[in-house]
């Protein structure tokens, strides 16, 4: 047994001690869901963001991504994921009922696309915080492409309960403040789940394949499945590949942040939003009377940052998110490694929730050394591996240098992680173990990941990406629509789409500056 495992169970039996699953009782579990809207013939919507669903800037739980037409809805921090996945249910209910003709696309890689320059960035109405938040988006379509912006994803938000926290520093035996040790154990947390995090699209990755028309004219080594469809064989989530939305940090334009602890991440981060890049200098900042970018630096602003996980604090209005992570600590930690699952009516589901609290409380107990450069590299080919050919026979992975049979590997993870399912579940055979189970089956039976079961359905029907994905997305919403929202949650949603508006008018009236001094202010903060 390493040090890292004694560690783990070491833990794991004080807190089964101490009060068992009582104690995680006040965890708190979020989801955002991203997804594009598209018309009745799988075309991207060119519609606006649909004005009875509230305003896009100011909604706590239904806004826009990177693209007009790419919706974005927000769960609250929940006690359960069975509570996070019904509040998703009830804003796609109450989405569906603003999108006469329009589809929810169900999968993470875009619907069939025209031009990128025809690709509609997302508008928050005129004030000096919407005019950011656009700008913000053309940079990132003049540095990256607009096709690339409209992948999807699902974000999972957790965090743990303030009781856990102050059981698990005592039994830490760490003296001092609570925000520091927290802050301490959960970049730990963060740092496990970069190395094993290849395991979370091996398992639910959804994305094997795309529509030809997303690679825009380019040059990559994808197979043809049809005349309109790129795949590869073994893929298990083309998102988390290269092919994706990375920062490139080998080719001079992009950053590692340093997880080794808070500080270091604040400031890797820090330095980019700082730093000038000749390559986005290039392009211009403001030119003419409009913004191309916020500003040429390696990063524009901290979201930029291309990461798997992100450590979180709820921010203030128009608050930088590392200013609030160094005030205030690490309020919830993002996972951002979900494909959109395509089998699911809301993108997402139990099996997917289960998991992942189990693999979030696994990481924070588990040992966790600082990610030197090498092991960096490692985790970064290990993603592309798996996503790309995770499912290949005797695919091996890179471990402390050597390699190592993927499916060995996560084996061993899922036999490490049965002591903190059952800490979480309270049982020795609770719905976290049994969760566990169906997790191994597809380590040995490849076959029965998603992505395999995409694939196999194309194969079987004689569909293409499109068809199979257009398909699905009608069957969700004629099962969605089949639904009741009910009399509660409708009456909260009407509410929050009218007191959005009136926000946003309020934002728009209190402008008092230039769009020039609003900018040097907001990156003015904490200096």
């Amino acid at each position: 047994m390493n040090d890292s495992q004694a560690t783990l169970e070491r833990r794991i039996a004080r807190l089964a001690a101490a009060g068992g699953s009582a104690t995680f009782a006040g965890n708190r579990i979020g989801l955002e869901k991203e997804g594009l809207r598209v018309s009745a013939n799988g075309r991207l919507a060119e519609t606006p963001h649909p004005p009875a669903l509230g305003a896009a800037l100011t909604h706590p739980y239904i806004t826009t991504d990177f693209s007009e037409a790419l919706i974005e809805l927000i769960t609250p921090p929940l006690s359960s994921g069975r509570e996070a996945l019904e509040f998703l249910t009830d804003i796609h209910l109450y989405v569906y009922r603003h999108l006469p003709g329009e589809l929810l696309w169900g999968t993470s890689m875009p619907c069939i696309l025209s031009r990128a320059g025809e690709i509609p960035l997302a508008q928050y109405g005129t004030s000096n915080a919407a005019t950011m938040k656009t700008a913000y988006r053309r940079g990132l379509g003049n540095r990256y492409g607009r096709t690339m912006q409209l992948i999807a994803g699902v974000h999972f938000n957790f965090s743990f309960a303030d009781a856990f926290w102050d059981l698990y520093q005592d039994q830490e035996v760490v003296t001092g403040e609570r925000v520091g040790f927290r802050a301490e154990a959960q970049m730990g947390m963060i740092r496990n789940l970069q190395r094993i995090g290849w395991l979370v699209p091996y398992l639910f990755g959804a994305s094997p394949a795309v529509c030809a028309s997303f690679v825009q004219g380019r040059e990559t080594d994808l197979q043809r499945f049809d005349a309109d469809t790129l795949f590869y064989p073994h893929a298990t989530s083309l998102r988390m590949g290269d092919i994706g939305y990375q920062n490139k940090q080998e080719e001079g334009t992009g950053i590692k942040a340093n997880y080794d602890s808070l500080d270091a991440y604040v400031r890797s981060l820090t330095w980019a939003i700082q730093t000038p890049c000749p390559q986005y200098e290039a392009i211009g900042v403001k030119v003419g009377d409009r913004y191309e970018q916020l500003n040429a630096n390696v990063l524009q602003i901290e979201n930029e940052y291309y990461s798997t996980v992100r450590p979180k604090q709820i921010m203030d209005w128009m608050e930088k998110p590392t200013l609030a992570l160094r005030r205030r600590g690490i309020r919830y930690v993002e996972l951002r490694s979900l494909d959109v699952n395509i089998f699911e009516p809301v993108g997402v589901g139990d099996e997917q929730l289960l998991f992942l609290d189990g693999l979030m409380l696994y990481c924070l107990l588990l040992g966790s050394p600082r990610i030197g450069a090498r092991e960096r590299r490692e985790i970064d080919e290990n993603q592309v591996l798996t996503a790309h050919r995770g499912r290949e026979p005797g695919l091996a992975l890179v471990r402390d240098r050597s390699p190592v049979a993927l499916r060995q590997w996560a084996g061993e993870i899922l036999d490490g992680m049965a002591a903190a399912a059952e800490l979480l579940d309270g049982a020795a055979n609770g719905p976290r173990s049994e969760n566990l189970r169906r997790q191994r089956e597809k380590v040995g039976h490849p076959d029965l990941t998603p992505s395999a079961r995409i694939l196999e359905t194309m194969r079987e029907r004689h569909e293409g990406f499109f068809a199979f994905s257009q398909r699905l997305a009608e069957k969700h919403r004629r099962d969605l629509r089949s639904l009741e929202l009910s009399p509660e949650r409708q009456a909260l949603l009407d509410r929050l789409a009218v007191d959005s508006l009136r926000q946003q008018r309020e934002i728009e009236a209190a402008d008092d500056r230039s769009f020039d001094d609003f900018l040097e202010t907001y990156f003015a903060q904490g200096h």
